[in-house]
């Protein structure tokens, strides 16, 4: 059986048990947090998909907190499928983990296999490529989160895009509406804002991106990005997100929280932009 272990705990997050579950509660009782800790709600399922950041906790945790909570007041899923960015150039155009599991200082989380492959069957492009998860730490942060609510009782699709246009993203956000219909999963596209550009300026490029996220327009969010140079690492799996959220009916995005590393450490010169927000079917 496929293991894949963790790259990144130590450094990104606490490698002890016992410290990182004290490190994500403190993401959500953070300034920047959503000021409570989550309680396992059972209202019926409004989120389709989520955006979250993935740098390290210390940065980013308290923004990614705010997505959590919204998804742990609804019921839970049975699956998470996570899109992310490649960071290290391994891998294919889009690379899925099909077999296995992925080991956290919490617990390993199974693979829904099932689905992976008929996730994988619905187009050429989607490769069954262990190579492009082995080192990418995109995917891997948002575990302990989803482990927090859960334990290890959900699945997981993970899914890495080396290409991220348009074309590529609206086929997988295609292939992801056609697969999961009436499936009980959580989307969750794992990505970063503007990098390493003063606070003024990167606020003005991650506003511009947050307002085609809210009016759920991928096609300008890939447009906006381009044009005005916005180095947004995962477009391509925000992208995807939108497109199958709203062939499942999503009609609503909310932003829940939009900080900078900035915010956290003081340092306004060269920041790294973060956002949490919720897409979402609601009833007309």
């Amino acid at each position: 059986m496929s293991i894949r272990r963790p790259y990144v705990a130590g450094a990104f997050y606490p490698g002890d048990m016992k410290r990182l579950i004290q490190s994500i509660e403190e993401c959500y009782l953070h300034k920047l947090g959503p000021g409570k800790l989550p309680i396992l709600g059972n209202k019926n399922r409004t989120i389709i998909a989520l955006v979250c950041p993935h740098a390290a906790y210390m940065y980013s945790g308290p923004v990614a907190a705010h997505s959590y909570l919204a998804l742990s007041e609804e019921s839970a899923p049975e699956t998470a499928i996570i899109l992310c960015p490649n960071h290290t150039g391994l891998g294919s155009a889009i690379s899925i983990m099909g077999k296995g599991v992925w080991e956290t200082p919490l617990g390993k989380i199974n693979i829904d296999e099932s689905l992976a492959q008929t996730i994988s069957q619905k187009s050429n492009l989607i490769k069954n490529d262990i190579s492009a998860h082995i080192y990418e730490h995109s995917i891997e942060v948002q575990l302990p989160f989803l482990q927090h609510l859960y334990q290890n009782n959900i699945k997981l699709i993970p899914i890495c895009m080396g290409y991220q246009d348009l074309d590529i993203s609206t086929e997988l956000g295609k292939v992801l509406a056609e697969s999961t219909k009436n499936k009980n999963v959580i989307i969750i596209a794992s990505t970063d804002l503007n990098h390493q550009e003063s606070q003024q300026i990167s606020i003005q490029k991650d506003k511009i991106v947050l307002e085609c996220i809210k009016d759920m327009d991928e096609k300008r969010l890939q447009n906006e990005v381009k044009k005005n140079r916005i180095t947004m690492c995962g477009y391509g799996p925000v992208s995807a997100a939108l497109v199958a959220a709203k062939i499942l009916g999503a009609n609503k995005t909310e932003i829940l929280s939009h900080q900078t590393s900035g915010d956290i450490t003081g340092d306004l010169d060269a920041v790294v932009g973060y956002a949490a927000a919720t897409i979402t079917r609601m009833v007309q």
